[in-house]
């Protein structure tokens, strides 16, 4: 009896070292989740139960838990290497195969997927391609990895202010080459459909008081019928200088022909945020929303897990919201390699939401989870590991030695 139960004791024991080693094996492994041995006593009992108290018949290992607690960041270089600073997994999928990590250690593989050095693509909310938005559908992460086609411009705005002490000039008059025929020019870049960039130059002339024409050209040519026809004709100001709004002079339509293979250029300009105060001609803000053709050049990716591509012409756009799965039991998961966990009934089925969502982590960007394995405590548990095991062992010798005395009985 008492051997049978020493060697219980010894197997357990093994078991324990098993787990520490395993521990202090991958103290180094990102994403990993240090593992603990669980014991049981083992007792005997008949199909009546237990009416008198009986020795124990020695111990079990009841289970292997893994603890779950945050590891430290490490920062790196890598802006997709990414950390969970909080609760949460990223899902993954390799080939229909659904699994789950916190090792955020991910590259763009050669189609251009978001994928971990394995190859399984890490699972997002996806983008709508028409509004740039992110949506409720979960997919694979992509980026582009093609140039980025182009975008001829059809909006355009601007903001700033004309001087008020301008003198009055005739519009009829007006000559893009004699800078006496106007009081201000400003120009921006637009993009026409092959991307190709294009100069919008306006001209402004006061031709009354809180009154202003506008000229418009594209690359030198105007786009009105005649060169001294204006594209706004009476931009109107109050008295305090502000646009006045109760007309619609200050938005037009620029529209430039198709030539050379280029698809007519059509731009709505808006310049109703331009003031009219006795102070210098400036410029605030000039925007349009053309672009011409880019190549990826680098990923972002955002506290709340949304990646970002940037490309050579300076347009940043969203490829995807990484998702992250939440468990009702966590220590129910089943580890299957990798650093990478499966479901199973125990841990119940996973709840997908955005980073810093339904009390979900959020995402640091270039950095990694290390492993939560505390070597110091790893070594201390070794050392009552080792001694348990020496412990049983004794007792197996001693069982050994009373058989022995036993069997040579006379």
């Amino acid at each position: 009896m008492a051997f049978t139960t020493a060697l219980s004791g010894v197997n357990a024991a093994q078991s324990d070292l098993d787990v520490i080693s395993n521990n202090i094996a991958n103290s180094s492994t990102t994403g990993f989740k240090t593992g603990r041995a669980e014991f049981g006593d083992v007792y005997a009992q008949s199909l009546l139960g237990t009416t008198t108290p009986t020795p124990g018949q020695g111990v079990k290992v009841t289970g292997i838990t893994q603890q779950f607690s945050q590891g430290d960041l490490e920062f790196t270089d890598n802006a997709l290497d990414v950390a969970i600073n909080g609760d949460g997994f990223f899902q993954i999928k390799d080939q229909g195969v659904v699994e789950y990590t916190r090792a955020g250690a991910f590259k763009i593989d050669k189609d251009g997927f978001v994928s971990t050095v394995s190859g399984a693509r890490v699972q997002g909310y996806q983008v709508d391609a028409t509004t740039g938005n992110v949506t409720g559908t979960i997919g694979d992460i992509q980026t582009q990895a093609a140039l980025l086609a182009p975008k001829a411009t059809t909006t355009a705005t601007l903001t700033g202010n004309l001087d008020a002490r301008y003198g009055n000039l005739v519009t009829a008059n007006f000559s893009a080459t004699d800078a006496s025929t106007y009081h201000a020019t400003t120009s921006m870049a637009v993009f026409d459909s092959q991307g190709n960039s294009r100069v919008l130059d306006l001209y402004f002339i006061k031709t009354a008081d809180n009154t202003f024409d506008v000229m418009s050209y594209v690359d030198g040519a105007s786009t009105t019928a005649g060169a001294a026809t204006a594209l706004i004709t009476g931009l109107p100001f109050s008295t305090a200088g502000a646009y006045d709004p109760t007309g619609t002079k200050g938005n037009a339509n620029i529209a430039v022909g198709a030539a050379n293979g280029v698809a007519a250029l059509a731009v709505a300009l808006d310049i109703t945020g331009f003031t009219q105060f006795g102070s210098n001609f400036a410029v605030s803000t000039a925007t349009q929303n053309g672009y011409s053709a880019g190549q990826l050049s680098s990923i972002e990716v955002s506290d709340v897990g949304l990646v970002s591509a940037r490309y050579s012409n300076g347009v940043s756009s969203s490829l995807g919201q990484f998702a992250l799965a939440d468990f009702g039991n966590p220590n129910g998961l089943q580890p299957v390699g990798s650093t990478n966990w499966v479901e199973t009934f125990k841990s119940g089925q996973p709840v997908l939401n955005k980073a810093g969502d339904a009390n979900l982590g959020l995402i640091q960007g270039f950095a990694l989870e290390q492993s939560n394995v505390a070597i110091t405590q790893e070594l201390v548990d070794l050392i009552v590991a080792q001694r348990n095991f020496q412990a049983n062992a004794q007792v197996v010798q001693a069982e050994d030695a009373i058989t022995q005395t036993i069997i040579n009985m006379r």
